[in-house]
């Protein structure tokens, strides 16, 4: 359970995320957190799991120019399973970067095959 009216260093911590890249995500309209009556940042639980969400497709390569119109469809339940208006170009580069995605994941599952077959061997020649 995350506390009530969390200030910056906290939603860092939770997060993963440091002070910085949670003032960036912000300046980029990522994020938009409450502000106390002081002017500090207050970070909720949607906007903590927003930038887990951003982190996440962050790290996955997607750069921020297209999570900025993907992220409200991630996160907000807007726009269900359709796309509205949205241009073929910008389609075209999340189908890429899905197809890259996958890749990936391709090559990790491959990777942990081989990592299952070395340990198999690796025990029966050690019994």
């Amino acid at each position: 359970m995350l506390p009530p009216g969390m200030r910056i260093s906290e939603a860092s911590r939770i997060s993963g995320a440091s002070a910085r890249s949670l003032r960036y995500y912000e300046d980029e309209g990522l994020i938009v957190p409450g502000r106390f009556s002081n002017g500090y940042r207050d970070y909720c639980r949607s906007t903590i799991d927003r930038v887990l969400a951003i982190r996440s497709l962050l790290e996955s390569g997607l750069p921020v120019r297209l999570i900025k119109e993907i992220l409200p469809h991630l996160t907000d339940g807007r726009d269900e399973g359709g796309t509205g208006l949205v241009c073929a170009e910008f389609l075209l580069e999340v189908r890429s970067y899905r197809d890259r995605l996958n890749a990936r994941i391709a090559d990790l599952r491959a990777q942990q095959a081989a990592l299952d077959a070395y340990l198999r061997h690796a025990r029966s020649t050690d019994a």
